[in-house]
């Protein structure tokens, strides 16, 4: 028996891996080969059973639909040749007696019974047909978009056999700076929890399997359906023996065309969900050479399969070479603290503290994870030429502005502080002076201008600095700007934060508002180039050269920090005073 290439939906494709060998014995639908398009990989299944005999094609092939892939020696086409021969022999004796009429109307009677049981089976298989399509399946369900490379599983909100409704949340997931609740994609019966607290996940990793809500009633019908159509069967002779070569063509168009109505199913309902499918992931990697098992396996690991070389011809990419490659990152990490990061390197190491005659009582305490994750950023600032140029802006009639607002925003549940003020003088002085707000190419020698101005808000919590995100602030109003850095502030003290709220920062503004001080060096958030730190505000003598006298005066202390390699000093101290100049009277923003 032949075993052909079913329709592929391209013209060809190639030859990626032959599953079995000469002498293997299989089942109908084991894979038998992995064929590889443009932007796809397809395991071709067998249409029946049987043993291989010969193998047709060989890795590197084009091959393309009705192409003979194997040869198979099936043990089904011997028995049914034997079964042929025995019904021709029965046959033959019938004709020598004469019983030809008789036989007819056998036949007659046998046809009319055929065709009864077809019409009523097809209602029953029609029935089947409707409740597998209305069953909720177990489906396997893949993580949203992060936002990052990775996040840690800080807790699983569900447990296995809990009744889940849609976008409730079932998972909490902690990335470098935020903290995420994944939401359910569809309500029904969490089937199994692929993933553990403290895994490490990426962006499209399958993580839950859940049985869509209905499938239980709809089972029972589709098996009600199928109990009717059995005893239906039972009642009837067997005809498997008389399917002529027209059935048996049409029995395999079937087979063929289940994979793709199944991968057509799925497709469409991780679209429903809004969820990336294997089938999205791999479209958007369409460069990597690799099947889908292994891609499956590479958002287990959280491996960027990018990253990964490949071993096997035209460098596809094996399991092997996915292990080969998280060993030489465990390996690197391993060496990492021998060669050192940032200062770190330049540093010995601690001296043993045991000694309590020396060094007096220890006491080991763990970092934050926030903190953790913050250190090789904040590394970078050795590497920075920063600067800071401080100044003083006098806010006293801001404040009074201020003051006779705040009233009618604190009825509306809006907290109206100078931060407000100052988030928008600066954004308008970023328009005015592009320079501030850009990023230094990695060869050095271009800068990237941002047209927008995203404005960082560094935000003091339990666990340590964060720095949430407002976007467009050149276009929003203060009292915007008030509500969206009180929002913030709120979700970052209870990790509310999502990751997209934490990127895209082009210019940080950090504010240590009453908590003391007169000023401060803020460090540089790299790859941003310049940093304003807000000390507390305080009455200050002020000499008022037109009435020849000293005035109190509220006076708001300014520390830019900037990257030198980008600003020099002269462009820094014209900055600062630009924007002590708005902030002392805001009027101006307006022209």
């Amino acid at each position: 028996m032949d075993i052909k290439a079913p329709d592929l939906g391209v013209d060809s494709a190639e030859v990626s891996e032959i599953m079995v060998e000469v002498g293997d014995v299989i089942a109908k639908d084991d894979n038998i080969i992995l064929l590889e398009s443009d932007k796809a990989s397809v395991e071709v299944p067998s249409s029946a059973a049987g043993k291989v005999t010969k193998i047709s094609v060989a890795v590197g092939d084009q091959v393309s639909e009705g192409m003979v892939l194997i040869e198979l020696d099936s043990d089904a086409d011997a028995k049914d040749d034997t079964q042929s021969a025995d019904t021709e022999n029965k046959t033959e004796p019938a004709a020598d007696k004469k019983n030809e009429p008789q036989d007819n109307q056998q036949a007659e009677k046998q046809s009319d019974t055929n065709a009864a049981e077809e019409s009523t089976s097809q209602p029953a298989k029609q029935a089947s047909e409707q409740a597998g399509e209305q069953v909720g399946k177990a489906t396997t369900h893949a993580l949203p978009d992060l936002g990052v490379d990775e996040a840690q599983v800080s807790e699983i909100m569900v447990s296995v056999g809990d009744m889940v409704t849609a976008d409730q949340s079932i998972l909490l997931i902690e990335s470098d700076k935020a903290s995420v609740e994944v939401p359910a994609p569809e309500a029904g019966k969490v089937e199994k929890i692929l993933v553990q607290a403290g895994d490490m996940v990426a962006n499209g990793q399958d993580f839950i399997v859940i049985i869509g809500e209905g499938s239980d009633s709809a089972s029972n019908n589709a098996s009600e359906s199928k109990a009717d159509s059995s005893e239906s069967q039972a009642s009837k002779p067997a005809e498997s023996t008389n399917k002529t070569e027209s059935d048996k063509q049409s029995d395999k168009s079937q087979t063929t065309d289940e994979p793709k109505q199944a991968a057509k199913s799925t497709t469409n309902t991780n679209a429903t969900n809004a969820k990336l499918t294997e089938a999205q992931v791999n479209e958007k990697m369409v460069d990597i050479y690799a099947g889908p098992a292994v891609r499956k396996l590479a958002r287990q690991l959280g491996v960027d399969i990018s990253q990964v070389a490949g071993s096997a011809l035209n460098e596809r990419i094996l399991k092997e070479d996915l292990f080969a490659h998280v060993k030489g990152k465990l390996n690197t990490q391993k060496a990492a603290p021998a060669s050192g990061n940032g200062v770190s390197s330049s540093l010995p190491s601690l001296p043993d503290m045991s000694n309590t005659e020396i060094w007096g009582e220890t006491e080991v305490q763990d970092l934050s994870r926030l903190q953790k994750v913050s250190i090789p950023q904040l590394n970078y600032n050795t590497l920075l030429p920063q600067v800071t140029q401080f100044d003083l802006s006098d806010i006293t009639e801001t404040e009074k502005l201020r003051g006779e607002l705040k009233g009618a925003m604190k009825a509306e549940g809006i907290g109206f502080t100078i931060l407000a003020f100052v988030v928008k003088a600066t954004a308008y002085a970023l328009t005015q002076h592009p320079l501030f707000n850009s990023h230094l190419s990695d060869d050095n020698t271009q800068v990237i201008l941002r047209k927008s101005v995203n404005m960082g808000i560094a935000v003091a919590t339990d666990d340590g600095l964060i720095v949430p995100v407002i976007k467009n602030v050149q276009d929003k109003g203060l009292k915007q700007i008030a509500i969206e850095i009180g929002e913030l502030a709120v979700k970052a003290r209870d990790k509310k934060l999502t990751t997209k709220e934490l990127q895209g920062a082009s210019f940080t503004i950090s504010s240590q508002g009453n908590l003391g001080g007169t000023a401060f060096t803020p460090l540089v958030n790299w790859p941003q180039v310049g940093i304003l730190g807000v000390s507390e505000a305080s009455m200050q003598p002020r000499w008022n050269a037109s009435k020849q006298t000293f005035e109190p005066r509220l006076m708001l202390p300014l520390s830019l920090s900037y990257d030198h390699r980008v600003i020099n000093g002269a462009d820094a101290a014209v900055f600062t005073r630009y924007i002590a100049t708005l902030l002392a009277d805001p009027r101006r923003i307006l022209l």
